[in-house]
Order: structure tokens, then C-alpha cells, then sequence
């Protein structure tokens, strides 16, 4: 079997097959990380990375969205100038059902939750 040819511009991603449910936790185990899932899943669509405002450094966001790439969590993919990031729900879902959803709605109680410091 023949691979497609790959631009400079194409970002590597697991198969559905290849993710992994540790690298899943691990990928959403960072508060950050977290954070733009809750986005992604919120809005139901494609988000630029520019439209997330992280109080982070620039390349600290790029790491952040590079480990939710590799772990399967997010497509990534280039519209024009923009790279544009997916949820992969229907992997996920299939993959490990009731998984994300348990994940986001524990995020969201946690969220609104009053510290208890």
C-alpha cells in the first residue's frame, strides 16, 4: 500500500486504532490541555489556535496542542494560513464510550465548584 504524499504543511496523526486510552487521560490531565477540549466541545466545531487565549507562551500553547494531536484527542489540519482544530468525538466515542462525556461534565461541576482553600 501506497501513502499519500505528505506537505510540509501536514500534521501527524494516530489512527483511530493507534489511540491509546493512557495517552488520552494524559493528554487531558493538564488543566490547559483540558481547557481547549472544553472549548472544542462547547462550540462543536473547528477552532483556529488563535482564537484561544491561554495564559501561557506562545510555544507553551504549541506543545499543548501538539500532545492532544498525538494522543488522538484533536485533528489538526491547515485552512489557508490558519490551522484549524477538531475534536475527534467520533473517535473517541467509539473508541472509549461515555469516556469524554464523563470527562467534560466532571470538568464543568469542577468548574463552577468553590475552592476549598
Amino acid at each position: 500500500m501506497t501513502s499519500p504524499a505528505v506537505s510540509s504543511r501536514d500534521l501527524p496523526h494516530p489512527t483511530r486504532e493507534e489511540i491509546r486510552l493512557e495517552g488520552v487521560l494524559h493528554a487531558l490531565s493538564d488543566p490547559m490541555r483540558l481547557r481547549i477540549v472544553r472549548e472544542l466541545a462547547a462550540v462543536g466545531e473547528e477552532l483556529s489556535c488563535s482564537h484561544f487565549d491561554l495564559p501561557v507562551t506562545k510555544s507553551t500553547t504549541t506543545h499543548h496542542f501538539r500532545v492532544l494531536r498525538e494522543s488522538g484527542v484533536i485533528q489538526q489540519i491547515y485552512r489557508g494560513t490558519a490551522k484549524m482544530n477538531g475534536l475527534r468525538r467520533a473517535d473517541l466515542d467509539g473508541l472509549f464510550p461515555g469516556l469524554l462525556d464523563a470527562l467534560l461534565d466532571a470538568a464543568d461541576r469542577q468548574a463552577v465548584r468553590p475552592d476549598s482553600a
